[in-house]
């Protein structure tokens, strides 16, 4: 295998970041950073960090003065972000977003990258986010909008359901695609104690060298693994191959490019 062959090759945390990263989150990433580019001192709180891809963009934009502390549940994405070398700046550290462990009214901002909806409970995810704002400070966050505004992963997983007819995958629709609805986003704010509300829809492009980038992005570096590896413990490359092939009948066998849109909310304690 060459070098730089990922086909069938790679940590969740490495596959996450190489293809995913640029694909889905970097456009992203740039967006929430921009949001809070006011800032010009003080602290942040970054939570569900992944790899690192928000937490880049938001060193980018911000002065020294702004102390900035990424947190993530799974250390081994902690651990991989750690090593980049233009992370250094940021304080990493295993956290639950859930039970955060910082003092009351600590941090002017807190920025959440497509997090939210692996929270097993939101509301208990926003209160803490509030609780550790400081009175005034931001809670910045995006959530992906439905299947139907997001090619791509609605092609992988309509390419998984015919290739798992039985029992087809459904992760993509039910977690990072399911939690969507903006009147719920807005009555689970409000629950956990904000008032102040704003929600933008936006869309981007995702795009990629060819199709079996996201298909390999998707189906080996996200939970879809597991539920891959679960209906066919040595399927994962057919079940890759068969995203590969659906995504290059729809979208071209060249240079790969996919409408796709989430909510960004910022929410004002």
């Amino acid at each position: 295998m060459a070098n730089n062959d990922v086909r069938f090759a790679g940590s969740i945390p490495a596959l996450y970041d190489r293809l995913l990263g640029p694909l889905l989150f970097g456009p992203y990433a740039e967006n929430l950073a921009q949001r809070l580019a006011d800032l010009n001192s003080g602290a942040l709180l970054e939570t569900a960090s992944g790899t690192g891809v928000v937490t880049q963009a938001l060193l980018k934009h911000l002065p020294a003065a702004v102390s900035v502390t990424a947190t993530d549940l799974n250390q081994a994405m902690i651990d991989f972000a750690a090593a980049k070398p233009d992370l250094k700046r940021a304080i990493m550290r295993q956290a639950d977003a859930l039970a955060l462990p910082f003092q009351d009214d600590h941090f002017d901002a807190v920025v959440c990258q497509f997090g939210v909806m692996f929270f097993p409970d939101r509301v208990a995810g926003y209160r803490e986010a509030r609780r550790v704002l400081k009175p005034g400070g931001r809670f910045a966050f995006n959530i992906w909008d439905s299947l139907a505004h997001n090619a791509a992963a609605q092609c992988v997983t309509d390419a998984l359901a015919a290739h798992f007819p039985d029992d087809p995958p459904r992760f993509m629709a039910r977690t990072p695609h399911g939690h969507h609805d903006t009147s719920v986003i807005r009555r689970e704010l409000a629950e956990a104690g904000f008032d102040r509300i704003t929600l933008e829809t936006v869309s981007h492009t995702s795009r990629a060298a060819s199709p079996r980038e996201p298909a390999i992005g998707f189906c080996q570096g996200t939970p879809l693994r597991g539920e891959i590896e679960v209906r066919a413990p040595q399927g994962l490359a057919a079940a890759t191959e068969a995203a590969e092939t659906a995504l290059a009948a729809r979208f071209g066998k060249g240079t790969f490019a996919a409408p796709m849109q989430a909510h960004v909310i910022v929410a004002t304690k």
